[in-house]
């Protein structure tokens, strides 16, 4: 499950994720290996079919930029978001933005996340999202660039590295799938 910021103004016109030209999140996601191939954002709806993944966002409020968004109005969605990753169980969540997962970590710790704390990748088993349930321990976190056109702070091929560390879990996870149900086209 992939968590984005809100959508852009373009995203809530055609009602697709990640739909302006600039937004890399569909050249990422298949350059990664997320996908076998690069998606259109009109497909959106079709990742759980094709490739069993999903998108959602922290805001459902559509803005020009993110910029636009409060930290209250952030971390008052993370409940909500919590609540998503726990009603469909997904073995992994995409936190597509250090924004989201600062709101988040906010949240749950009742503090700002330190600089020396922050890390894109996969985070520690206790940062698991979606608890809740005792028959289920949460889905794993990954925290990946922004995809967003206007984010510029890092080089494009620091974001290709940070995104590559979860295609390399999301295509050994498909393998597995694929070898356990060969009938199951991914």
């Amino acid at each position: 499950m992939f968590v984005g910021l809100n959508p852009g103004v373009q995203t809530a016109r055609s009602g697709h994720a990640y739909a302006h030209p600039s937004n890399l999140f569909w050249k990422l996601l298949h350059s990664s290996g997320c996908t076998t191939r690069r998606c259109r954002p009109e497909e959106d709806g079709d990742l759980p079919r094709l490739f069993q993944l999903g998108n959602t966002n922290i805001v459902s409020r559509p803005t020009k930029n993110g910029s636009e968004l409060s930290k209250a109005e952030m971390d008052a969605s993370v409940e909500t978001l919590e609540n998503k990753v726990q009603a469909f169980r997904p073995e992994a969540v995409c936190i597509v933005g250090k924004s989201i997962w600062e709101s988040i970590w906010r949240v749950r710790h009742g503090k700002v996340i330190k600089k020396e704390e922050f890390r894109y990748g996969w985070q520690d088993d206790r940062e698991r999202m979606g608890l809740g349930d005792a028959d289920w321990d949460g889905a794993r976190v990954f925290v990946a660039t922004s995809t967003s056109g206007l984010a510029a702070s890092l080089l494009p091929a620091e974001k290709e590295r940070i995104w590559r560390e979860l295609g390399v879990w999301v295509e050994q996870r498909r393998a597995e799938r694929s070898a356990s149900a060969p009938e199951t086209i991914l």
